[in-house]
């Protein structure tokens, strides 16, 4: 199936699958086109200043309404916040790659917590977890109350078949669901990858002050879908996630059935290797604020609910500086994974489809190799190349679940990284 795909970011869309669907004029007439059903879909308070305010039209076959009671469906490893099961904890974190499963499993099961902050009911934070599936949906779509989707494929392209349009992302992708939006996840083969869900304001691309009117993410490489729909009248289990549980519900026809939408709220893809990095040619090494591709605010100006932060290839020319990241201590709490190839900071055990964490004011840098390999290097212009790495950086600490505490996975010996570091000796 060949995709096209609409541009720019926050951009107001319009697109119907068939011609004369989009009323012209007015979003709920009388008699709508062909009989379709007129639903608003709202991803802001409804007094939101414009330039937040984020709406969609659909017209449908059927009104969403048009279905009985929900019931809980289980599904052990997805948790939300708040994350109480497990106490807080100062320590550096890092975990393996997780398996996929043998089994046949498909995205909604094969969602696994790690970590995450903040409560679903207040609506601020994140929850950080991990897809892992290999089997498409069938008979089955889902949709998230809670917040909105950043999912970052690690292994494995997936195939997102929304209610406003099918999305294609594989790694070196990223594709965002908006809260609220239903779809159908399909597969070729096992993928993994990691999610951020966003509890707070939605993503937005950051500010750029002083870098001017160009770098950092173009908002023209934002894909959205054009619409495209299914006229299916088979038993369809919906499954939503509402205030840290799930819920599902049969449905006699699938609920992916808008003709033609407006608005600008959609579900929306993004490649990585477009991002326009930014970086020192003189001296010192930037803050990673520089690599933020969006971010999601909090009521905190220059503070985030979250950032999405990437260490994509790119060109090293700082003189008299120690190129990779620093030994640091921060305020904001880092949630690290590896899309592919090796991360500069880290010589080993840090490996795709693994991640790290390092919460607030605890201090982390780089491994006794990468630190002795960065303070002997020639500082002649040097590319990075093989690796894409990212960052989910929240403004409050980021607690590990329960799994993520007790799984073998758990690298025991990480604080060893730091251990053959020798005394300094002084004149």
């Amino acid at each position: 199936m060949t995709l096209r795909y609409q541009t720019g970011f926050g951009s107001y869309f319009e697109t119907e699958a068939v011609a004369g669907a989009l009323p012209i004029g007015q979003n709920s007439p009388q008699k709508t086109p062909f009989g379709l059903y007129a639903e608003l879909l709202s991803g802001a308070a409804f007094t939101a200043p414009r330039h937040d305010n984020r709406r969609t039209w659909l017209y449908r076959l059927r009104p969403s309404a048009g279905h009985g009671p929900y019931a809980p469906y289980a599904q052990d490893r997805l948790k939300s916040g708040p994350f109480d099961a497990v106490a807080p904890t100062p320590n550096r974190l890092r975990w393996d790659p997780l398996e996929i499963p043998a089994e046949p499993t498909d995205f909604v099961d094969g969602l696994v917590t790690l970590a995450g902050n903040g409560d679903v009911a207040t609506q601020a934070g994140l929850g950080v977890h991990l897809y892992l599936a290999n089997a498409s949906m069938k008979g089955r779509v889902f949709y998230n109350s809670d917040g909105e989707l950043l999912l970052v494929p690690q292994q494995g392209a997936l195939t997102l078949i929304t209610e406003m349009g099918v999305l294609e992302a594989g790694p070196g992708h990223i594709a965002v669901i908006p809260r609220g939006v239903r779809f159908r996840v399909e597969v070729e083969g096992p993928v993994r990858g990691y999610v951020c869900e966003n509890y707070g304001a939605p993503f937005r691309l950051p500010e750029l002050g002083p870098i001017g009117s160009n770098g950092l993410a173009n908002p023209r490489d934002f894909e959205a879908p054009f619409a495209a729909f299914e006229d299916v009248d088979e038993p369809t289990l919906v499954i939503q996630k509402f205030q840290g549980g799930l819920w599902a519900v049969q449905c006699d026809h699938s609920p992916l059935d808008v003709v033609a939408w407006h608005g600008n709220l959609a579900p929306y893809r993004y490649d990585l290797s477009r991002f326009n990095t930014i970086n020192t040619v003189s001296f010192d090494h930037p803050d990673p604020s520089i690599f933020t591709v969006l971010t999601a605010p909090s009521e905190i100006p220059g503070t985030a609910n979250c950032d999405f932060v990437i260490f994509p290839p790119r060109w090293m020319v700082a003189e008299h500086t120690f190129r990779p990241p620093w030994f640091h201590r921060n305020v904001m709490s880092e949630f690290m994974g590896l899309v592919h190839g090796a991360y500069d900071a880290k010589a080993g055990g840090f490996s795709p489809g693994g991640a790290s964490l390092h919460n607030c004011m605890n201090a982390h840098g780089p491994d006794v190799a990468s630190y002795e390999k960065a303070v002997a290097a020639p500082l002649a212009p040097h590319r990075i190349e093989n690796t894409l790495a990212f960052m989910f950086e929240s403004r409050w600490v980021i607690r590990p679940t329960r799994f993520a505490a007790q799984t073998p996975l758990a690298q025991s010996d990480y604080d060893d990284c730091w251990s053959g570091f020798q005394k300094a000796r002084l004149p």
